[in-house]
């Protein structure tokens, strides 16, 4: 496994306390709207799917599914998907999933959040290098809009 190409990390200090950027996270319709994806109604629970439309722009075809692993309150939320899966006539089904891990840690002023995201060298390689590039520039996007939605 190369680092560099497995994960994909961003780190950034919101100014929030850790209790609101759990439930920005943890809940799932507060999720959903930072992060651009329909999940009225739903919740998140380990074990659990959750799906959703993607609200962007451009994307409203594309559902977002997840499969929820961890829930640690405060500390640490986790899903498993599949990382840019846009065709919708392509089944992923069969594909390993990448794993989306938030980890909370005490700041100052405020809460670290790390975003990380593991697991491209199990994608397939024909659409690998696209979907980290893609997914690289989703988590630049995304942990703005978080900081934006909790502070």
């Amino acid at each position: 496994m190369n680092a560099s190409t497995d994960r994909i990390q961003r780190r950034i200090l919101l100014k929030a306390p850790r209790a609101k950027v759990w439930r920005a996270l943890a809940d799932a319709e507060s999720f959903g709207q930072w992060f651009g994806v329909k999940l009225q109604g739903q919740r998140f629970a380990p074990g659990e799917p959750a799906q959703g439309y993607i609200t962007y722009p451009g994307y409203e075809h594309l559902l977002m599914r997840v499969v929820v692993q961890a829930m640690e309150p405060e500390r640490r939320f986790s899903f498993h998907w599949h990382p840019y899966a846009v065709d919708p006539d392509r089944d992923y089904s069969h594909e390993p999933p990448t794993l989306v891990e938030f980890a909370l840690e005490d700041g100052d002023g405020g809460t670290w959040l790390t975003v990380t995201e593991s697991g491209f060298d199990q994608v397939p390689a024909e659409r690998r290098e696209e979907a980290f590039r893609m997914n690289s520039g989703g988590w630049d996007e995304q942990v703005g809009n978080i900081a934006r939605y909790v502070e």
